[in-house]
């Protein structure tokens, strides 16, 4: 087993790796920036240690950094999280060469996965079907004219070191051809250091489903079910939900078992997911997520397995708890991501100080949150405040105590996409499990019902806001106080709502 982990990453994602420490008996490293010296996680942590200024590239992705403090501290293992370095393999490398267990898969696996191209090649040679288009890229305007009109339109075409929809542009027919391959390979170049890019046939409106794996060093791989990822704004993921609606049984037994051979086929060691685009009964491989998961969670939910306990034990050299015969789903799960930022004006971030913070609670309600009243949320990272994730024991159940529970998330100080969420669970479609990627836009009565539910819910917010910031809150703050002192922790900071 592992002796002390690093955790490289910041706010609630490392706060979940460190309660997983802790179940372990494993003590946990904080690394943190400027910006983050009075967050939450920094003081979860067994030690923190500053890392640099507020900027990403100065502090989270300073790979030499990040290394220097894990020997420092003595780390034997560092987990990444998601986002930041979780994928990049020259970190991973940098690891293996200084005998650091990264956990997560190899930089080998690593390498592969993050080109999409090559990984759309070796998922053919590992029999997982995908969507129709290149297994090369393409860089003149003439060859790329005639593969599209071999696929046919509309095709899309997207970097070929992408992630998380960047620079991937939809050409409707052949006069948009020319402009959006030059467009493409100008963010491909500034954003990923590499103008390659491919392309392939666009599905109008798919549904996003991705499957969660499992892979150890001994050979073995498991799926744990799939996430319905449908309802995303520019790409970004907003609510998840395990399983998919459009997942039959019989579906899910063929999906997993071409993913989990996948997994075996590339030697995948560790968490992560293979995505498809789901059209018209048909799937289509779309990439491999090769670390955690934002929304593992959900899964965690339905199936019982702690994903992250699962990623320390294959770093650690120890097979998988869980056999694939032995995995079972109970219940349906939502997540909804609460985020900093203005639903109304096309999401845009909102970062500021929370002045009052009350998160929900009850039977089924799981809420992975790095933030506290008078915490202020940084403008220099993603918007994230919290995922607030519920249990049911079937979909509609897991829906009615989602709305409960955003009926009982206040957060006062910053704009938030609460309302957009409430508008969600409240729409007709969504409630019949009719999603596709294009959801948010086609869904045209959303920015009404959120100015509705807004005007709706107005007085009740105002009431319990007053209620958290008057003198009601004296008794509760010196019990607080005494609690947070007893634990090391700032005031606020023990009051976070944590699943």
């Amino acid at each position: 087993m592992v002796n002390k982990i690093l955790i490289a990453n910041r706010g609630e994602i490392a706060i979940r790796v460190m309660r997983a420490c802790r179940e372990m008996g494993i003590p946990s490293v904080a690394v943190y920036s400027e910006a983050d010296k009075e967050a939450l996680f920094v003081n979860y942590a067994d030690e923190a240690h500053c890392i640099g200024p507020p900027p990403a590239t100065a502090s989270y992705l300073n790979i030499q950094k990040v290394i220097e403090v894990a020997k420092e501290s003595g780390a034997d293992a560092i987990h990444p999280g998601y986002g930041f370095l979780s994928e990049n393999p020259k970190f991973a490398r940098a690891c293996e060469e200084e005998e650091i267990k990264f956990i997560g898969p190899s930089s080998r696996v690593l390498k592969l996965m993050g080109d999409k191209v090559a990984a759309r090649r070796e998922m053919v040679r590992a029999g997982v079907p995908v969507v129709p288009g290149t297994d090369e890229c393409v860089a003149e305007f003439e060859k790329t004219k005639d593969i599209a009109k071999e696929i046919g339109y509309p095709v899309i075409i997207k970097p070929s070191g992408g992630g998380g929809g960047i620079g991937m542009t939809i050409v409707a027919n052949e006069g948009e051809l020319a402009k959006a391959l030059e467009s493409t390979q100008a963010i491909a170049t500034t954003t990923f250091g590499l103008c390659d890019v491919y392309i392939e046939k666009y599905l109008s409106n798919p549904r996003h489903i991705e499957f969660q794996l499992l892979g150890d060093s001994k050979g073995n791989a498991i799926h744990l079910g799939e996430r319905e990822c449908s309802i995303q704004r520019r790409h970004q993921k907003l609510i998840e939900e395990s399983p998919s609606p459009a997942v039959t049984p019989a579906m899910r037994i063929k999906m997993g078992e071409i993913a989990a051979n996948a997994a075996r086929y590339v030697g995948y060691e560790g968490a992560g997911t293979m995505e498809f685009l789901f059209s018209d009964g048909k799937f289509y491989f779309l990439e491999v997520n090769a670390r955690v998961q934002v929304e593992h969670p959900v899964t965690e939910m339905v199936t019982g397995v702690d994903i992250v306990i699962e990623q320390i034990r294959i770093a650690s050299g120890l097979p998988l708890s869980i056999k694939q015969e032995e995995v079972r789903w109970n219940g349906w799960a939502i997540e909804c991501r609460i985020n900093a930022e203005d639903p109304l004006n096309d999401f845009v971030p909102t970062p500021g100080k929370i002045k009052s913070y009350h998160s929900p609670g009850g039977i089924g309600i799981r809420v992975d949150s790095g933030v506290y009243t008078h915490y202020t949320v940084p403008p220099f990272y993603d918007s994230l405040i919290s995922k607030l994730i519920v249990w049911g024991r079937d979909r509609n159940e897991a829906i009615m105590r989602m709305r409960r529970a955003l009926y009982e998330y206040i957060i006062v100080g910053v704009k938030t996409n609460i309302p957009f969420h409430k508008a969600v669970m409240e729409n007709p479609r969504f409630v019949k499990g009719e999603l596709g990627t294009h959801y948010i836009e086609r869904e045209t009565t959303l920015i009404n019902d959120m100015r509705r539910i807004m005007e709706r819910e107005k007085s009740l917010e105002e009431r319990l806001s007053h209620l958290l910031e008057g003198k009601k809150r004296i008794a509760a703050i010196a019990a607080v106080t005494a609690l947070a002192r007893t634990y090391g922790v700032p005031y606020g900071q023990s009051t976070n709502g944590g699943g």
